[in-house]
């Protein structure tokens, strides 16, 4: 006879949790869709607001969400000082990542910068696992981004830069999210809710100068807000949802699809046509995504 769940009664059905009703492969649906959907949103709002002024107005306006939802500060002075150091380079690099990101966003296509930020963690992963599989995964990837940059680095070099370094500073977000869900005094949400507030401070002396022209603008701060959710919000708490009942293996996989949805997006949001050379370029990459395997962690 199947166990009842504490204080049921016989015949009451067990209920699952309202999260677990729905298939975790459709939270990593909707994370991939607003990965990029609110970059792409954000790169229409360049006209109003300058880039650096939007990479702020998004982070502040997910901490202001994170904060009022999770209140993280009930738990800091429980923490460790070592994840204390954990929490605030996490911000840092959030802050510096997301501006890069939208330099980068500023100069190349959406899917050029999401083709070219997967490089590094797949060469981690080559890295981390020395395996046959890996080094073809790598040299895919590596392939499809020379692609990409031997088509657009005479036009926009300091594109290229910008990405490369969003590109280093999202390998160095997946390794410090990683420690952060290891640990056992602070959930990932909540981590990811300190993490947000410390990179709209350290993002506001260079931010919110850019982003004065936006104060006296409705439109301009409700978009930046709405960047904030589409960008920071929904696809990291579907992340959280999805990677809590996917197997790791398998969220790698999904992960393939993410440069060919940056890339869709680009040419329905942004009308970002590529040519025939980048479609294969991406195609390269997304197959050095799809076929490298991460090291097993304990």
């Amino acid at each position: 006879m199947a166990k009842l769940r504490s204080g049921a009664t016989p015949g009451e059905p067990t209920r699952r949790p309202l999260t677990h009703r729905v298939p975790p492969h459709a939270y990593f649906v909707v994370s991939a869709v607003f990965h990029y959907l609110g970059p792409a949103f954000a790169v229409l709002l360049f006209v109003r607001v300058d880039v650096i002024g939007v990479a702020w107005l998004r982070i502040t306006a997910a901490a202001l969400i994170f904060a009022a939802w999770r209140r993280p500060w009930r738990l800091w002075s429980g923490l460790s000082p070592r994840v204390r150091s954990l929490l605030i380079g996490w911000g840092v690099v959030l802050a510096v990542m997301n501006s890069c990101f939208y330099l980068a966003l500023d100069r190349l296509p959406l899917g050029t910068v999401a083709a070219i930020e997967f490089l590094p963690v797949i060469a981690l992963a080559a890295v981390a696992a020395r395996t046959p599989r890996n080094l073809a995964a790598l040299v895919a990837a590596v392939a499809g981004v020379y692609l990409l940059t031997d088509v657009r680095l005479v036009g926009e070099p300091v594109g290229i830069a910008f990405a490369f370094a969003n590109a280093v500073l999202f390998a160095l977000y997946i390794v410090l999210a990683h420690r952060i869900a290891r640990e056992p005094s602070i959930t990932g949400i909540d981590g990811l809710a300190v993490a947000m507030i410390v990179a709209a401070v350290v993002a506001a002396p260079v931010g919110v100068p850019s982003a004065a022209p936006a104060f006296t603008d409705l439109i301009a701060v409700a978009a930046g807000v709405g960047v904030g959710v589409s960008s920071s919000v929904i696809p990291y708490v579907c992340d959280q949802l999805a990677m809590a009942r996917l197997p790791r293996a398998t969220y790698a996989l999904l992960v393939s699809i993410l440069p060919a949805t940056a890339t869709v997006i680009g040419i329905v949001v942004l009308s970002q046509i590529p040519s025939s050379i980048e479609v294969f370029a991406v195609g390269l990459v997304i197959a050095g995504v799809a076929i490298h395997n991460q090291p097993a962690t304990g």
